[in-house]
């Protein structure tokens, strides 16, 4: 970390000035300690909600900030901006309520419940090209077009300053916070958020957190050619290529950044909704999943983590939930080998209630053509209580003399 160098384009006036706007526009979401992430973690962990913003992300501070900062005739015209997710919700949203004609590019695969939200808040929806890359490119030639003014997601100071009113409520809910974990996609959060920890609090220790699919900061940091690509879980932080400005702040002001892969994600995904009972997308749960995977890193220290948002579709939350459960073996997937007679599913069926199982799914398969003519596979979900009482369940059936193995 290079602190000789103090980055000027955003500095912890601009980011007061920043929360002083937006107040009462935006949510002064609270900041709530863990007790029980706390325990498994092995630190005094309190988690900011920005999940609970309206639009369920951060992404509205700077959004409004910069919408604030234009002149009369730049809020005339409209403005334009690339985003396939949270920052297009954030500007439609505050654009439509200030009475600014907002234009935003999505690519082509952007989910329709995610286009349909941005359009319900008024704004002009262009649908371009398979990557991000190319709506920018989109966006930038609208913009030259029609004299619109570009809402960068993460790449300028205002967008950076309103990031950063989250670390002055964060800290002044828990000045005794020593460490930040930050999601990190183009930068634009952890920069604000550093800048302002680091003024107030100088000895902070501040890391960021990035897919490791999509290592962009990490390797522009370290010095190293990384690769960015693959389906994350985490697609609010999947970004290829990061901010110049927001790479000198993370440069300047950041310890390090962590690497979470996709099944610790997930489950930090899991743990937030079945602990907290709050709701946060992949890159929402990526801070949390980086001080579970780094234990040693964290251990006996007050760490600040930002939620930072919480729009994941129900369907890939779904998915998230029994993945984590069968992880756990709190479901136990398993297949058995019966005798097409009658009487037997009965006899599964008696065997796995006695035990204390909770069948969910059952499936009877007699047309496997590599076993007799005579007998059949028997597919069951079952529920347990964790990877011990599925373990007396097997145990159960097989001292009943079935034969189980596990679904191809």
């Amino acid at each position: 970390m290079n602190t000789s160098i103090v980055p000027a384009p955003v500095t912890l006036d601009d980011i007061r000035a920043a929360a002083a706007a937006i107040l009462g526009a935006v949510e002064r979401t609270p900041t709530h300690y863990s007790r029980t992430l706390s325990q498994i973690a092995g630190c005094n962990i309190h988690l900011k909600f920005e999940n609970l913003q309206f639009t369920a992300s951060f992404k509205e501070r700077g959004a409004l900030n910069k919408l604030l900062s234009l002149t009369a005739e730049q809020k005339k015209r409209g403005v334009v901006a690339m985003s396939a997710g949270n920052h297009a919700q954030g500007v439609a949203y505050h654009a439509g309520r200030l009475g600014i004609p907002a234009t935003i590019v999505m690519p082509e695969g952007t989910p329709f419940t995610k286009v349909k939200h941005t359009k319900d808040f008024g704004a002009r929806v262009v649908l371009d090209g398979p990557t991000l890359s190319q709506s920018f490119a989109r966006a930038l030639a609208i913009a030259k077009e029609e004299g619109l003014t570009l809402v960068h997601p993460f790449d300028d100071p205002k967008i950076i300053a309103g990031q950063g009113t989250i670390a002055l409520e964060l800290l002044a809910d828990v000045p005794q916070v020593d460490v930040l974990v930050v999601p990190i996609g183009g930068g634009g959060l952890i920069s604000g958020i550093a800048t302002a920890a680091k003024a107030l609090k100088p000895d902070i220790e501040i890391y960021g957190v990035q897919a490791a699919l999509y290592p962009s900061m990490y390797g522009a940091k370290k010095g190293e050619t990384v690769v960015c690509a693959g389906q994350t879980i985490a697609e609010g932080i999947a970004v290829k290529e990061p901010g110049g400005l927001t790479r000198r702040i993370v440069d300047a002001l950041v310890k390090d950044i962590l690497l979470v892969r996709e099944e610790e994600i997930e489950r930090a995904i899991a743990a937030l909704l079945e602990i907290e009972k709050t709701v946060v997308e992949g890159a929402g749960a990526a801070a949390y999943a980086a001080v579970a995977a780094h234990p040693e890193i964290f251990h006996g220290k007050t760490v600040g983590l930002v939620l930072s948002g919480g729009n994941i579709d129900m369907r890939l939350l779904s998915n998230v939930i029994l993945r984590e459960l069968s992880r756990e073996g709190r479901i136990l997937s398993l297949v058995v080998e019966i005798e097409d007679r009658p009487g037997l599913l009965a006899k599964i069926a008696t065997t796995v209630g006695t035990a204390g199982g909770n069948i969910l799914e059952v499936s009877h398969n007699r047309m496997m053509t590599d076993v007799p003519a005579k007998s059949a596979d028997l597919g069951m979900v079952i529920e347990a209580r964790d990877a011990a009482h599925a373990a007396e369940i097997r145990k159960s059936l097989e001292d009943a003399g079935f034969h189980l193995r596990r679904p191809k």
